[in-house]
C-alpha cells in the first residue's frame, strides 16, 4: 500500500500519506475488503469446525474478516510472490484508498495536533462498554483541561474515541469562529 500510495500521490506530505496508509490497512478497512471479496461467504461455505450459527456469527465479525483477508493475502504471497499479486491487492483496496483520500478519517490525530498548537492535551476515557464481548458498544469521553468536551459511541474503543474527538473538534471550531 505504501508504494501504491507514493506512486499515485507523490505530492502528498509524508504525514498525510501515513494517515491514509494507516486507514487503508486498518482492521476496519481489511474487514470491508474481505466483505467485498466474499470471504465471509466462503467461510460459511467451507467452514467445518463450528456450528452453522457460530460460522454465521464469525462470518460477520470484523476481526475474523480482517484475519481471513490477511491469511488469504499471505497465502497468495507465499504461492506466487509479491510482483504478480500486487496489482490485484491494490485494486481490491482501491475503494478504501479513494475513501481515505477524499474523506476525513482521523479526528483523534487532528484534535491532538490542534490542541498541541494551543499547549493542551486530550485524555480519552471509556465511560461504558455494553453487550457481549463479540458485540460490544463503547462510550468514550474526550477530556481537555479537566473538562469533558466530547462523548462518542462506537463498536470499538477507537471508533468511540474518534466520535468523541470529532465532537471536540466541532466545539473548538465553533469557539474559534465566534
Amino acid at each position: 500500500m505504501a508504494r501504491a500510495l507514493y506512486e499515485r500521490y507523490p505530492d502528498f506530505s509524508e504525514g498525510r500519506m501515513a494517515k491514509i496508509r494507516s486507514h487503508v490497512v486498518s482492521r476496519t478497512s481489511c474487514a470491508e475488503v474481505a466483505r467485498e471479496l466474499g470471504l465471509g461467504e466462503e467461510l460459511l461455505r467451507h467452514g467445518r469446525a463450528a456450528s452453522r450459527e457460530e460460522l454465521e456469527r464469525l462470518a460477520e465479525n470484523r476481526n475474523v474478516l480482517a484475519a481471513l483477508l490477511e491469511a488469504a493475502l499471505a497465502a497468495l504471497f507465499l504461492e506466487h510472490g509479491f510482483e504478480p499479486i500486487e496489482p490485484a491487492i491494490v485494486a481490491a483496496f482501491d475503494g478504501r484508498i479513494e475513501y481515505a483520500t477524499t474523506s476525513h478519517v482521523d479526528f483523534k490525530t487532528e484534535l491532538q495536533e490542534a490542541l498541541a498548537r494551543r499547549g493542551q492535551q486530550v485524555i480519552y476515557t471509556v465511560l461504558d462498554a455494553v453487550g457481549p464481548p463479540h458485540e460490544r458498544t463503547f462510550t468514550c469521553a474526550a477530556t481537555v483541561d479537566e473538562e469533558r468536551m466530547g462523548t462518542g459511541t462506537g463498536s470499538t474503543k477507537k471508533s468511540a474515541e474518534q466520535a468523541a474527538a470529532k465532537q471536540v473538534l466541532e466545539r473548538i471550531e465553533l469557539d474559534s469562529g465566534s
